[in-house]
């Protein structure tokens, strides 16, 4: 323990490259992005890539480096170092506005605008002593700039801007700047897209689409004050809708090969991170979890997940692998997603892509967030832009092999599928009664007709490439959706707590009767063996000991055998009830 403590930190939520570099914090070196950057970049450059892989980081990075007066210290030992050229030509030499949107996710327009008024304001603010002061700008000038510091009388953190200043704001901060300097200016915008995405969400986004286009083409089509800009964002919003009539924009996307593998870690930086940390035996659960994206020819780990694991595995190494990246935002598009699909093509496509298996589909790169839900089209190319899906092959043009990445992003599509199974099963509340009553009675029979057709109306979660204990979770996890809303029952899944009773135990209490469900995996369909061998270990682990305990006159058993849509069920009631008669009942149904 001693030895690990002694190790540099990790950089959880940390996204200022300065801070991570001169506090000694664990680095990842992208630094090679802005040697590679310099060597393919345009006008106006734009990267997109999903949440929590590293954009921010690396916008940070491209200020650090670019910016005048910068510490050049900070990249002593990294990769763009060894660049001495583009050093010599690039590093220090600009100045930078950088702004980030992510905030800006106002419940309506007018709370968006003064939050876009904020972010602007502070910015221009950091040049304060800078240009208030300058020599180089006239009375006019300086006007023009104290109209972006302008703070609202009434509160001392609101910065207020007409439409004419704040659609202006970028281009005037650019243009002030660059007489103050002589230099033209980089422009970094970071998470351009998520005003959009609220303002969708929330109802205004006609009103924001019209601010953004204004401030966008106004600093980047005709600025001639612009040395380049770089933007990052989820989603390639459509020239159309934001930037009309700006023909320079050089997209490196999730499908473009240039600078692939500078957003995300790459299998070698994760097994470096391991080895660091002295968790190299963790690397096969961190492959299978955490990896599985393709940008370009890279293969990618996410960044915040590999990151954010290691950190508790540093606490307790016996941890299994969480869910990080879900917990970073919502997973709304998915659950759309699922909500729309139907007993067709579509339902059968979610299916495979949960078993992990390929489906194929056209991709739609240029998109705007208040047409997403128009199409299950648009919404398969949201997916894969998004990070719920990449890609496993390029058939040419726009189709594309899409595949969910891993477990993790897995684990989104199955809760959000058991949460709809559980929405619509509440709904139905005649066939739950008599689903429950089947129990409660002993009718194996009725018990297996109706589960069966609960297996039919959901979508099927298969696990085809785990072990054959894990496949039963989606059976189990089915059973428990259907009893959770029996209040007057007492429903415990032994499968969680591991505690080495039967699957799931049933207790009603007001009329005595206790229930053991064991649920098996019956690979190729070999129903009757598995019924049976759930059977034996009810009995020979004596899993019905607890109801004798207790005095419960009637004990049910069920072994319950399932594969793909279809299950077998058999039961036998204990020979509690039936003492006093000297036999043992024994009803057993076989698969229609």
């Amino acid at each position: 323990m001693e030895k690990s403590m002694n190790k540099k930190k990790l950089p959880i939520g940390i996204e200022a490259f300065d801070e991570i570099c001169s506090e000694d914090f664990y680095y990842v070196d992208k630094t090679g992005l802005i040697r590679d950057f310099l060597e393919a970049w345009g006008k106006v450059n734009l990267f997109t890539r999903p949440r929590r892989f590293g954009k921010s980081l690396n916008m940070s990075m491209f200020k650090s480096f670019f910016e005048i007066g910068c510490d050049k210290t900070l990249f002593h030992g990294l990769e763009i170092a060894g660049e001495t050229a583009f050093c010599n030509t690039y590093m220090g030499r600009f100045p930078v506005i950088s702004l980030t949107l992510k905030g800006i996710n106002g419940a309506d327009y007018s709370t968006a605008r003064s939050l876009m008024c904020s972010v602007v304001g502070n910015e221009a603010l950091r040049f304060y002593d800078l240009l208030i002061n300058s020599d180089q700008l006239n009375d006019i000038e300086k006007k023009r700039y104290e109209q972006l510091i302008k703070v609202d009388t009434n509160n001392t953190e609101s910065f207020i801007m007409p439409d004419s200043v704040l659609m202006g704001s970028l281009k005037t901060l650019s243009t002030l700047l660059q007489k103050h300097y002589g230099e033209k200016v980089i422009v970094l915008i970071d998470e351009y897209d998520v005003p959009l995405a609220k303002a969708n969400e929330q109802n205004y986004y006609e009103n924001m689409i019209i601010l953004m286009r204004n401030m966008l083409e106004q600093v980047l089509k005709t600025n001639d004050s612009l040395y380049f800009a770089i933007l990052t964002g989820c989603l390639r919003v459509s020239k159309e809708s934001i930037f009309t009539g700006l023909n320079n924009t050089n997209i490196f996307s999730i499908i473009d090969e240039d600078c692939d593998s500078y957003f995300g870690f790459t299998d070698y930086e994760v097994r470096e991170l391991l080895e660091y940390y002295e968790l190299s035996d963790k690397y096969d659960v961190m492959k299978a979890w955490y990896n599985g994206y393709r940008f370009g020819d890279s293969d990618v780990y996410c960044p915040w997940d590999v990151v954010s694991y290691i950190n508790k595995l540093r606490k307790k190494r016996t941890l299994p692998p969480q869910d990080y990246w879900s917990n970073t935002s919502g997973n709304d598009i998915v659950r759309y997603f699922i909500e729309k699909v139907d007993n067709g093509l579509a339902k059968s496509e979610i299916e495979a892509l949960v078993a992990g298996e390929i489906v194929t589909k056209d991709i739609h790169m240029d998109l705007t967030y208040d047409h997403i839900y128009d199409s299950i089209d648009n919404i398969w190319s949201v997916l894969f832009t998004t990070g719920y899906l990449t890609q496993r092959g390029n058939l040419g043009g726009k189709r594309y092999q899409l595949a969910i990445p891993n477990m993790e992003i897995r684990n989104i599509f199955t809760e959000q599928i058991m949460t709809m199974f559980k929405e619509n099963t509440k709904r139905d509340g005649k066939k739950l009664q008599e689903f429950c009553e089947a129990l409660a009675s002993g009718d194996a029979g009725k018990v297996e007709h109706l589960f069966n057709e609960y297996l039919k109306q959901t979508i099927s979660i298969r696990d085809t490439f785990v072990r054959k204990p894990t496949k039963e979770n989606f059976y189990h996890g089915i059973l428990l959706g259907i009893l959770g809303f029996k209040s007057d029952w007492y429903v415990k899944s032994n499968r969680e707590t591991g505690d080495g009773f039967g699957d799931i135990i049933v207790r009603i209490e007001d009329k005595g009767i206790g229930m053991i469900l064991e649920i098996k995996y019956a690979e190729n369909a070999c129903f009757s063996s598995e019924c049976e061998n759930a059977m034996k270990q009810i009995e020979s682990r004596d899993y019905t000991a607890e109801f004798k305990d207790i005095g419960f006159h009637k004990i049910y058993k069920y072994g319950i055998a399932c594969y793909k849509k279809t299950c077998k069920v058999i039961f036998k009631e204990d020979e509690v009830r039936r003492k006093n008669e000297g036999r043992n009942s024994l009803y057993c149904v076989s698969r229609k």
